[in-house]
């Protein structure tokens, strides 16, 4: 994913909003994500509109692991989020059995599928953008 000029940096992602109406956030390489950077992550996802709801595209590819306490703040229970949809780009086979993992475990909030591209991701997000 091409990471423009206008994206917000945060210690653990850079976010920005697309032309399209779809949110997206991009992990930094080699990064142990803990609930401090997705809290972080969040306020910014949020400040995009204050009274609208929009999909996210998250770049997984270059993670190196995520704490239980930032998965769980990921998977939007018990917590305002102003994501309807998550499309999560991974990287490997092995990425794919450890999100549907996650995802089985977390169960997000949100429609959530994982894609191995992100074409495939924002053709899929776009019929959830109002």
């Amino acid at each position: 994913m091409e990471i423009p000029i206008h994206a917000t940096e945060a210690k653990g992602y850079f976010t920005w909003m697309g032309n399209d109406g779809i949110a997206r956030t991009c992990v930094k390489p080699n990064l142990d994500i803990v609930l401090e950077h997705a809290i972080e992550n969040s306020k910014i996802v949020s400040s995009f509109f204050v009274d609208k709801k929009f999909p996210i595209l998250i770049d997984a590819r270059n993670i190196k692991s995520m704490s239980y306490e930032a998965r769980h703040h990921f998977s939007a229970h018990r917590r305002e989020t102003k994501t309807n949809v998550f499309g999560i780009i991974i990287g490997s086979s092995i990425s794919r059995v450890l999100g549907n993992f996650y995802l089985g475990i977390n169960k997000p909030a949100v429609p959530t599928r994982l894609f191995d591209n992100e074409q495939d991701s924002i053709n899929w997000l776009k019929q959830f953008c109002s």
